[in-house]
C-alpha cells in the first residue's frame, strides 16, 4: 500500500494495517496486533519525519509467512520511502529523552529489523521488522 508522506498518511497505514492483522485473524486487543500496530506506526513515523520529500509517497507491505516447522507465524513489516541519505541508527535512549525511541521499540518487540537499499537502484531505503505471531485461532 501506498500513502503520502503526511501523519495523516502513517495514521492511515496504521490503522488499514490493523485492520488486515484482524482480518487475518489477530484480532484487535491481542499482543500480535498490538505490537505488530506499533511496529507499524514507529515504521512510518520515522518515514515521515526522517524521508519526506514533497511530492513523494512511502510504502508499507505487511505479510504473513509460515515460520519453518509452521509455528509461530513470522509477521514481516517493510516501510519503503525515497531518500536514501538518511539511515536508521538505533541509539540508546535516555529516560529523559523526548524523541528518538521508535527504532529501539521496534527492536524490543521483533525477532529481526533492519533496513536494506531500494529495490531497483531507485533513491530510497527499505526499513522491515519482523514479529513472531502465535496461529491465530
Amino acid at each position: 500500500m501506498r500513502f503520502s508522506c503526511t501523519p495523516r498518511g502513517a495514521r492511515l497505514a496504521r490503522r488499514l494495517a490493523g485492520v488486515r492483522l484482524d482480518a487475518w485473524g489477530w484480532a484487535y486487543g491481542t499482543a500480535a496486533h498490538d505490537d505488530v500496530t506499533l511496529i507499524v506506526a514507529e515504521l512510518c513515523a520515522n518515514a515521515v519525519r526522517h524521508a519526506r520529500v514533497s511530492g513523494r509517497d512511502f510504502r508499507l507491505d505487511l505479510g504473513a509467512h509460515p515460520a519453518p516447522g509452521g509455528r509461530p507465524i513470522v509477521l514481516r513489516v517493510a516501510v519503503t520511502d525515497t531518500v536514501g541519505e538518511r539511515l536508521p541508527v538505533t541509539r540508546p535512549v535516555r529516560p529523559l529523552d523526548e524523541t528518538g525511541r521508535g527504532l529501539a521499540i521496534v527492536a524490543a518487540l521483533a525477532v529481526r529489523s533492519g533496513w536494506q537499499p531500494r529495490e531497483g537502484g531507485a533513491p530510497g531505503k527499505t526499513v522491515w521488522a519482523e514479529y513472531a505471531a502465535p496461529v491465530p485461532s
